[in-house]
């Protein structure tokens, strides 16, 4: 089997076989009939006209009626008839066909009129330089050449039909086969010329002619249903002959003999004689018994008719293919009115048969529907082209086989979902689509046990199936939406494309405080003082504030980390260590700080399930509600009240990462900070909740403490601390648990007054305060955190005189040279190992530009990049289109170098670089500076002042980085992203950005 098909091999023309033009399909009598199946209506058309030109069939009809659906074998029979009275004895089989007795002998005489060929206004050439405008004038001219046709030049010329005799004067003595084809044809062509009439008046003279010759035969079609009723794009011309044929017998007594040369229950043979030179019955039988196992093996989740044993019967005529083919192709597609039954189904079955033999799918031991495949061109054209279907080009492309390159929706399913595994969404896909294509609507879709029955086999499984189904049914665009439809496509988009058209809508100015507000619920609380989308270290302050550890969420549009971290980000290392306005003092309290960063897979979903979340409040709104159906309403109710569910969800899937303070740090462990990252499934629970999970994940790294938790040994939080100098007030100690990574965070005062009660009752520890005295063995007193408060070791203590307690009452001595906790300038009391905070200078920010009344200023500050496309958003929201010229000054000196050699990469703008500031050399030696220039200027110089400030013991620098467009930067399309992109490629920077645009 080569797979290869050309259109013609199933375009079979009476006129190319009659005048030897056709493919050797058709042209060749033995390979003819080789490849047809002998159908009783087909043997009982050959039987009646072989024996009415042999004379030797009985008293039988001389004219002949095919009734046939379109595309149902009347041409295929024609040509068959043709043969058989031409080239009978050439046919090694004919005997499969009509009785060699019955084959007429000698010469026939042959005339056909197609009426598809035919130009009643021109004239079609039959040879001799005639012309013949009418039927009676090509068949005068097939039947007796030039001389035949000269008896009725004058009738095919002015469109009159002739008389009987003057026909049967045509036939002469030798026997005769007329075939009428395609009547209405040429009827709808002669509709203005009066030409209904004559035709009539022909038919009445033709067959009169015919009931005389004794060895003359005509034979005519008609594209009817068993109704009566035309079914074609010439139903009514069909009707109009039909009428008019029943007139002529009601008159003459006569009657036409009707025959179909393909039942319906036939036409699986027929196509299998067509396809296939040979079929193993004996193990298509065992196929064929495995699915009829299976079957009943799954009876309660199919329909009735699978358990029946004439299912298996029609499966046994239909094999290799599937009996939901066939029935679906000849129930349902054959309704429609372009559809030619068997030529059709020839076509696409035979395209399918090539399709499956040359890629051999794993579930090939029968040909199902979903083995029709739509990605392939030539097949999608037969439904959207031949059987005018292009209306459904969008669901076919969107949902069911992509082009271009593009995945549609089942194709993507199936990477995501069935990868390794038969591609069951497109499989259901196709089932569905070929289910929909029907003329009655209740005949269109397939219910789900319809849909199982259509794709099981021995190599597909039902739960599979139903999972696809109903993956496909949530996403797709294109299915019928209705409650309780079947699955079938619809031509319009359905619910949701409208929602995802609606969220194509939603600016990025809109969803951003949407979703910022929405971290900002799910990660409050009570456990931690939530600092969102901090930039620089003073964002975050070192205090104790109410006690509460702090939680830093990052901006989602700025950070993005895998599952993965190698090294902890520059940002957040500046803002764990760093503290002020300026980052230029040491955090003491870094034990106190966890951070929560995006993950990078998720960002995309999660600002989707905010546009989406947006697009349906849209929807809901009462003026848009009541232009949708009352099913689509009441389903965006639903989905809009699940959104919020979702954006909860999504939201805690991505922001999973968390870095806390460990003495395992990542990397090379320079930076404290290790990375524990929160599962899918425990960031799914309980959305809303998000400090809950945070918690949670700390806990399991042994990192966080409550009420509720068993304190660390009173030894280990001893030799951990500055307790194992001897002695530290309770407040001090208690804050080295803010201070320490190696220590745990607690979340509550009373894990803590734990520790230090296990620590007297075991000995480890002295109690003081205010005279109060507590050790080993004596009742255990209210332990108050503060800097009265006084815990010394064991062995401090008896070194102090201090224990036992009559050593302590005989000295009746103060303990010194204790540890206290901070004061209100920050950890620097005696002995505490704290850091001064160095006071911080305000920065100035005066704009000494004018802005007048023309002019447009969008400020916004933090990290560099998300500063900028703040700015940037905030200008598109205000109507603004193109923005003249930004500014960015930058805090960080470190930050100022990186991003000048930057600045000059930046295209479309002309760059001025601001420079002042001052430092002081390890010798004591000062300088005070100011530059301003091109960006070219400013990179000469910043290498030497890079030095400096690296070696300088103490240093300030004011930076800015202007950029004047010109022309201006358009906010439309992606100039934006590209300048932000170019701009922070190197540098996460803390800025401070204005955009100004001038209004026209």
């Amino acid at each position: 089997m080569k797979g290869t098909l050309l259109d013609n091999d199933f375009a079979a023309k009476l006129s190319h076989v009659l005048s030897k033009r056709a493919s050797p399909d058709y042209g060749d009598p033995s390979r003819f009939f080789a490849n047809t199946f002998p159908t009783e209506g087909l043997k009982e058309l050959l039987s009646n006209i072989c024996g009415r030109l042999s004379g030797r069939g009985g008293a039988v009809s001389a004219v002949f009626r095919l009734d046939t659906s379109f595309g149902g074998g009347k041409t295929h029979g024609l040509i068959a008839l043709v043969h058989a009275a031409r080239s009978a004895a050439e046919v090694a089989n004919i005997a499969e066909f009509v009785s060699p007795e019955l084959l007429p002998t000698g010469h026939i005489r042959i005339a056909a009129f197609d009426g598809e060929d035919a130009d009643p206004a021109n004239g079609r050439p039959m040879g001799d330089g005639i012309r013949a405008h009418t039927p009676w004038g090509e068949i005068a001219y097939q039947l007796a050449g030039k001389a035949g046709y000269e008896i009725v030049r004058r009738s095919d010329e002015e469109r009159i039909a002739p008389g009987a005799d003057t026909i049967a004067e045509l036939f002469g003595t030798d026997p005769v086969l007329i075939v009428l084809d395609e009547m209405s044809d040429y009827l709808r062509r002669v509709q203005h010329m009066e030409g209904r009439d004559q035709l009539t008046a022909f038919l009445k003279a033709l067959f009169t002619a015919a009931e005389g010759s004794p060895r003359a035969a005509v034979v005519y079609t008609l594209a009817l249903r068993n109704d009566g009723k035309g079914i074609d794009a010439f139903a009514e011309e069909n009707e109009f002959i039909a009428k008019s044929m029943e007139e002529l017998e009601s008159v003459s007594g006569r009657k036409a003999a009707n025959l179909n040369p393909t039942k319906d229950d036939e036409t699986a043979s027929v196509i299998r004689r067509r396809l296939f030179a040979s079929i193993d019955d004996e193990r298509a039988e065992e196929v064929i018994q495995a699915y009829h196992a299976l079957w009943v093996r799954a009876g309660d989740k199919l329909p009735e008719f699978a358990k029946r044993s004439s299912t298996v019967d029609d499966f046994r005529r239909a094999y290799p293919f599937h009996p939901d083919v066939l029935n679906t192709l000849t129930d349902k597609t054959a309704t429609l009115t372009n559809f030619q039954r068997v030529r059709g189904m020839l076509r696409i079955l035979a395209r399918t048969v090539g399709d499956v033999w040359a890629h051999r799918p794993k579930d090939a031991s029968a040909i199902h529907l979903h083995h029709i495949d739509l990605g392939v061109e030539l097949t999608r054209r037969e439904f959207t082209t031949r059987l005018q279907q292009g209306a459904f080009i969008p669901a076919i492309n969107n949902d069911i086989a992509g082009s271009g390159g593009k995945n549609a929706l089942a194709q993507d399913l199936d990477d995501k979902n069935f990868k390794g595994l038969l591609p069951y969404a497109s499989y259901v896909a196709r089932t569905a689509f070929l289910h929909t294509l029907a003329f009655n609507n209740d005949l269109k879709g397939a219910h789900p046990d319809h849909l199982r029955f259509s794709i099981m086999g021995p190599e597909a499984e039902a739960d599979f199936v139903d999972d696809a189904r109903t993956k496909f049914r949530q996403d797709s665009a294109y299915l019928d939406d209705r409650p309780g439809a079947p699955m079938r496509f619809t031509a319009e988009a359905n619910l949701t494309q409208i929602i995802a058209r609606e969220e194509r809508n939603v600016e990025a100015g809109e969803a951003r405080p949407e979703l910022d507000d929405r971290i900002r619920q799910i990660f409050g609380g009570s456990t931690f003082d939530l600092v969102m989308n901090p930039g620089m270290p003073g964002d975050i302050p070192d205090d104790l504030a109410d006690g509460k550890p702090r939680l830093a969420v990052m901006s989602y549009d700025v950070f993005g980390v895998g599952a993965n971290i190698a090294a902890v980000p520059d940002l957040i290392v500046k803002l764990y260590e760093r503290k002020g306005s300026e980052g230029s003092g040491l955090r003491a309290l870094r034990n106190n700080l966890v951070f929560l960063l995006p993950d990078e897979s998720q960002i995309v979903d999660m600002k989707r399930a905010v546009a989406r979340l947006i697009a349906l409040r849209t929807l809901k709104a009462p003026d848009r509600l009541k232009d949708l159906s009352e099913h689509q309403r009441q389903k965006v109710i639903e989905l809009q009240s699940r959104s919020e569910h979702s954006v909860a969800v999504t939201i805690q899937q991505c922001f999973r990462h968390i870095l806390y303070p460990s003495r395992n740090g990542i990397g090379d462990g320079t930076v404290t900070l290790a990375h524990a990252v929160i599962d899918i499934q425990n960031a799914s629970e309980k959305p809303g909740a998000g400090q809950l999970q945070v918690s949670r994940q700390l806990r399991l790294q042994n990192k966080l403490r409550d009420a509720t938790d068993e304190p660390d040994s009173p030894s280990y939080i001893r030799d951990r601390t500055p307790l194992k100098k001897g002695q530290i007030t309770a407040q001090a100690l208690r804050d080295e648990f803010r201070r320490d990574p190696a220590l745990p965070i607690l979340l509550s005062d009373d894990v803590f007054v734990k520790a230090v009660r296990k620590g007297v009752e075991e000995g480890t520890y002295i109690y003081q305060r205010e005279g109060l005295l507590a050790g080993p063995g004596d009742p255990i007193p209210s332990i108050v955190i503060d800097e009265q408060s006084v815990i010394s070791t064991m062995d401090f203590a008896k070194a102090k005189g201090l224990w036992p307690r009559h050593a302590s009452a005989a000295k009746k001595q103060e303990p010194d040279e204790v540890v206290h906790g901070p004061g209100p300038g920050g950890f620097g009391g005696p002995g505490g190992g704290g850091v001064p905070d160095p006071e911080g200078e305000d920065v100035d920010e005066d704009d000494d530009d004018e802005i007048g009344e023309n002019v447009k200023r969008f400020v916004f500050e933090g990290i560099l990049k998300e500063a900028l496309r703040r700015v940037f958003e905030a200008a598109k929201a205000a109507k603004i289109d193109r923005i003249d010229k930004v500014v960015v000054r930058v805090f960080e000196h470190g930050d100022a170098f990186k991003l000048i050699p930057v600045a000059g990469s930046i295209a479309g703008a002309k760059k001025t670089i601001s420079l002042s500031g001052e430092f002081e050399t390890t010798d004591g030696s000062t300088m005070e500076f100011e530059f301003k220039g091109s960006s070219a200027e400013a990179s000469s110089v910043r290498e030497y002042f890079e030095r400096q400030f690296k070696a300088a013991s103490e240093a300030t620098l004011n930076a800015s980085l202007g950029f004047d467009f010109e022309p201006a930067l358009s906010l439309d399309g992606d100039a934006t992203e590209k300048f932000i992109e170019k701009l922070t490629r190197f540098a996460s920077a803390t800025a401070y950005v204005e955009a100004i645009a001038e209004v026209k």
